[in-house]
């Protein structure tokens, strides 16, 4: 049987990571894989994420499954920081394997409520969001989002594209921190988004994976929760990899925002139903971390302080390599990289240019030219900024 299996194509991440390990260069630099490096290039334990393990180890009695949804200490901790006012009588949710089941989740139970559904996705996106809808042999249309030239949101032709989704198809928009490409609508433009949505009756999936690498953790959820209050009907994905810095304890949640009690209380049982189809129940440590922190005044205070510091070490880099590429550049072309938020920016480079970086200077990057900010530091900055130039992007 076994033998009848179909070699997949390679993931280009993943390749990439196996590329930089074999690279024996002194000096290379990986600006691919998509998870947060201090200074030192370590991804660090969070000081609230030990003290809140320590705690759990301490006090923990048993083992034995969580419910289908997961612990509800941990949904509703979740949706206050996401939602800030909880609507109770409207959300529905189930902790999920990380972000990425959130997003499966969410297009199984859109699949399950409307059999003819399309989904509406940009162009670019987080290329796993296309591998697993194809997968799932959904039917989906990109929509404009990112503009080569600027480097900024082409968004006329987003409006444009998204007016297009008919009633109860899935419009996929990423919260905050665009990956990506780092480009993201203003406030404003997203309640014109959410103004076309209310009229074409279509339902926003939010792809909420980096509150708090932005603007700050209630400036990135704004757009979220504006939409929430607006908008009868909402999905949303929310990931904990990175703001707690948990990426291998695969903590995620679903939400699901409904016009009525009724409809919240059928929701939620779909939910606990698609669980129970693809893996049951959900694994629970890492939403345990979460919800102990969430729930404490001092680990939450202490948590908050070092995602700061995480987001400002990012914006720090990126006014750095701005202002590198302005000086060597001698024109300001690089400035988006200062604008966007989050941990990527795309270049905009040819395929080409990025193997030329590869090659000559020992810097990784996606083939589309995306680069993870926060695989640079102070010193290696300088050694991007001049490699960008002579590789001619």
């Amino acid at each position: 049987m076994l033998s009848n299996l179909k070699a997949q194509a390679p993931d280009k991440i993943l390749m990439l990571i196996e590329e930089f390990k074999a690279d024996t260069r002194q000096g290379k630099i990986d600006l691919g894989v998509g998870v947060y490096k201090d200074p030192q290039g370590v991804t660090p334990v969070m000081r609230a994420v030990k003290a809140a393990e320590q705690r759990i180890w301490e006090s923990q009695t048993t083992k034995a499954y969580t419910s289908l949804a997961g612990e509800a200490e941990y949904r509703n901790s979740m949706a206050q920081m996401v939602l800030g006012d909880v609507p109770a009588d409207r959300l529905a949710s189930v902790a999920t394997v990380g972000g990425t089941g959130a997003i499966r989740q969410a297009l199984e139970l859109a699949r399950l409520a409307n059999p003819d559904v399309t989904v509406f996705v940009s162009n670019p996106t987080w290329p796993n969001h296309l591998s697993i809808m194809k997968f799932m042999g959904l039917p989906f249309v990109e929509y404009a989002y990112f503009d080569a030239e600027t480097r900024g949101v082409d968004f006329e032709a987003m409006k444009a594209d998204i007016s297009k989704a008919k009633k109860d198809d899935i419009v996929l928009l990423h919260g905050c921190c665009h990956n990506p490409t780092g480009a993201n609508l203003t406030l404003k433009q997203f309640e014109e988004v959410a103004a076309i949505l209310e009229k074409t009756g279509a339902i926003p999936l939010i792809d909420l994976a980096y509150q708090g690498f932005g603007d700050g953790l209630d400036a990135d959820a704004a757009a979220t929760r504006m939409i929430a209050k607006r908008l009868p009907q909402v999905l949303i994905a929310a990931s904990c990899s990175k703001n707690f810095g948990i990426y291998r304890e695969r903590t995620g949640i679903l939400m699901a925002l409904t016009d009525n009690s009724t409809t919240r209380d059928l929701t939620q049982g779909s939910l606990a139903y698609l669980n129970r189809q693809n893996y049951s129940f959900p694994p629970d440590h890492g939403a345990r971390i979460v919800s102990t922190i969430l729930t404490d005044d001092a680990l939450r205070a202490d948590w908050a302080a070092e995602l700061e510091d995480v987001r400002n070490t990012m914006l720090g880099l990126r006014k750095q390599l701005a202002a590198e590429l302005r000086q060597l550049s001698g024109s300001d072309r690089f400035d988006f990289i200062e604008h966007h938020r989050g941990m990527f920016s795309r270049l905009g480079a040819t395929t080409d240019q990025v193997e030329t970086l590869k090659r000559d200077a020992g810097i990784y990057m996606v083939g589309d030219s995306r680069l993870n900010i926060a695989g640079l530091n102070t010193d290696t900055v300088p050694v991007l900024a001049r490699a960008i130039i002579e590789a001619g992007i």
